[in-house]
């Protein structure tokens, strides 16, 4: 399913790694300039891990049947919608606030917020994507229960897309966000 998106599959640069050497993820917690605002961000992060996981996992005990199709529906209505705004908002913030704040600190590393802004913008799409084909799955489960496995296998392929392509992302996006907080003690 991830062929079906334009999104970006191969690593970071290495370049945009200089300070990820300098302050490897390890270190991180022990920081003294890793603060609780640092904390929460990463926070959010993993709560997009986690319902990204959890949609898939909705949609995969449905097609299992672990799982009845009024709860698959209002699974997936509840766990997709709060996947899509919650990304929404966080990537939108992001890209209007936190990544000047890193670039005026740290303009060296501007290519590597580009890519991480056009991650967004494809991410976006493929949001959109999972919205609609969540809610035609949706619908199914009240007006075709013959139809309604196979659109839930294809909302299948959109979930485990987003949730590969967050595990790539966010762990990107923190690898070369956070050694810049760390070493510019930013964010306090």
């Amino acid at each position: 399913m991830l062929d079906d998106f334009n999104i970006r599959t191969e690593d970071m640069p290495s370049e945009m790694q200089v300070l990820l050497h300098d302050y490897p993820r390890d270190t991180w917690p022990s920081h003294p300039g890793f603060r609780e605002k640092t904390k929460h961000w990463l926070d959010a992060h993993r709560m997009f891990r986690k319902l990204a996981a959890s949609v898939r996992g909705d949609v995969e005990d449905f097609l299992d049947a672990n799982m009845d199709a009024e709860g698959f529906a209002n699974a997936v209505s509840a766990n997709g919608n709060a996947l899509v705004r919650n990304l929404h908002g966080h990537h939108g913030w992001e890209d209007r606030v936190y990544f000047p704040e890193l670039s005026k600190a740290e303009p060296r590393f501007d290519a590597g917020m580009a890519i991480l802004e056009n991650d967004h913008a494809e991410l976006d799409f493929v949001l959109d994507q999972f919205t609609r084909t969540a809610n035609r799955t949706i619908q199914l489960c009240q007006l075709d229960a013959e139809r309604l496995k196979d659109e839930a296998a294809v909302l299948y392929g959109v979930a485990g897309t987003i949730e590969a392509f967050l595990d790539r992302h966010l762990k990107d996006e923190e690898e070369l966000a956070v050694p810049i907080i760390l070493h510019h003690r930013l964010r306090g």
